[in-house]
């Protein structure tokens, strides 16, 4: 027992020592794209009156030509006054707009439909997808520009999440995951696209057929970049300070488990290595908390050990997204990682289904 012990705590401690060297290896500098073609910014909208006015300030600020810039908002049948703030604010702003969405698109329903409409609207090369409740860098557009060479169907930014504690130690959850998926994508392991900060190519996307060729899914920025990749497009992950989106938190615990719970449907289609990495944490504290199986100077080692490497891990991810944190936070995320992995775990495996921008659907389905 105690054999298969300290293998495991000895490929823990050295996948981590691994995923720092490569999270400091030196990569290609992107250069801000130096040439503005057109492009199409999407954004799918639904009951977001609390929020999007920030998500279009940020996009209005743009350093980015506007007459290169198509923002098309997409109203998905919003109960609330979502379609009156977007008319309000783009009443002057001739680079935006609004399309009211009321029917369907082939296979494609809820999120996916309203992209699928946008895009066929969209009049350009480039689509630049986002959500209403992100508000992007003003050099967002020349850096996944400068991401996405010739044979690049998908680029991924990198996002965060600001507000109080709670929302600041959600930014950390995102930091740290998308971290471990970008080291993953520059081995060459295809892992997955990020709807709220995110570039398709039109080629890369009529190659498959659109959203309204695709089954219905709610993790469709995952099936969409796995059928863009299958079809033999170049993918790209990047953390970089002119890509970083700031989400709006989730305001409450309730809100954040049934987004995770959303998002764990899409677990069984993860690559196993980012299974694998994200399981060995689980078994990390399994093996440490197995009453009287090690001495308790043992466990404070392996524990400060492991918050001494993770710490590193964020500290580094968030200088290179040009972002801060106060240490006590990022000591803290630890517990705050424990926690909410439990209770998500807890919270999926409770019947019920999922509830989704006021829509619900049952696991099966989704």
């Amino acid at each position: 027992m105690m054999l298969l012990v300290t293998v495991f705590f000895s490929v823990f401690f050295g996948l981590y020592a691994l995923a720092l060297l490569l999270l400091v290896w030196p990569r290609p500098h992107v250069q801000l794209s130096t040439v503005t073609p057109r492009v199409s910014i999407l954004i799918a909208a639904r009951n977001e009156a609390a929020t999007i006015a920030r998500c279009l300030r940020a996009l209005a600020r743009l350093n980015y030509p506007p007459e290169q810039l198509e923002i098309l908002i997409g109203d998905d049948a919003s109960t609330d006054d979502t379609m009156g703030i977007v008319q309000r604010f783009i009443a002057d702003k001739p680079q935006f707009h609004l399309l009211p969405i009321r029917h369907r698109l082939g296979t494609a329903r809820g999120k996916s439909n309203v992209l699928a409409h946008l895009c066929r609207a969209a009049t350009t090369e480039y689509f630049l997808i986002t959500d209403a409740d992100m508000a992007m860098p003003p050099d967002w557009v020349q850096s996944m520009l400068a991401a996405a060479p010739a044979g690049v169907g998908v680029v991924t930014g990198v996002t965060t999440a600001s507000g109080n504690l709670f929302g600041r130690l959600q930014g950390l959850d995102w930091l740290f995951g998308l971290s471990l998926i970008r080291l993953l994508s520059d081995l060459g392991l295809p892992v997955t696209a990020v709807g709220n900060n995110m570039l398709v190519t039109r080629a890369a996307y009529e190659s498959i057929g659109g959203y309204e060729t695709l089954a219905f899914s709610i993790i469709e920025d995952l099936q969409l970049f796995g059928r863009i990749v299958a079809q033999g497009w170049g993918f790209r992950n990047i953390i970089l300070p002119t890509v970083l989106g700031v989400s709006v938190p989730q305001p409450t615990m309730r809100h954040l488990l049934r987004q995770r719970k959303r998002w764990m449907k899409g677990t069984s289609q993860l690559p196993w290595q980012l299974g694998a990495l994200f399981s060995s944490y689980g078994f990390f504290y399994t093996i440490l908390g197995w009453p009287g199986l090690l001495p308790l100077g043992t466990i404070g080692a392996l524990y400060a050990g492991k918050l001494l490497l993770q710490t590193l891990f964020l500290t580094i991810t968030l200088r290179q997204a040009g972002h801060q944190e106060r240490l006590g936070v990022l000591l803290l995320y630890d517990a705050y990682l424990l926690l909410m992995s439990l209770a998500v775990l807890a919270y999926t495996m409770w019947p019920g289904g999922i509830l989704w921008k006021e829509r619900r659907y049952r696991w099966a389905e989704v």
